[in-house]
């Protein structure tokens, strides 16, 4: 298991952040990652237009999981329609 930080960008309105959250952590208890620390970081403009959104919603979470399992992640990921945007980031040890 390797920790990782994934920022996720949710649309602003709250039944499709919260239906795209709630996949999301489905997504990853499903292929065993283990969610450490989550960690809002509020609306905020994009720098480009993602499916017609100007603004989006970001969150930020630090996870444990296997490096295998990443590209199932990706493929889970862009089944859910309510998750705009979506990058992982291996944490280096003097990270970790």
């Amino acid at each position: 298991m390797r920790k990782y930080e994934l920022m996720t960008i949710y649309p602003l309105e709250d039944e499709k952040f919260k239906a795209g959250s709630d996949q999301l952590r489905a997504d990853l208890a499903q292929f065993g990652a283990e969610i450490e620390k989550e960690e809002p970081f509020g609306d905020r403009d994009l720098t480009y237009e993602i499916r017609k959104q100007r603004r989006g919603r970001f969150v930020l979470f630090h996870i444990k999981a296997n490096p295998a399992k990443i590209s199932e992640f990706d493929r889970q990921f862009k089944l859910n329609t309510n998750l705009l945007k979506y990058l992982f980031v291996l944490k280096t040890e003097k990270e970790a």
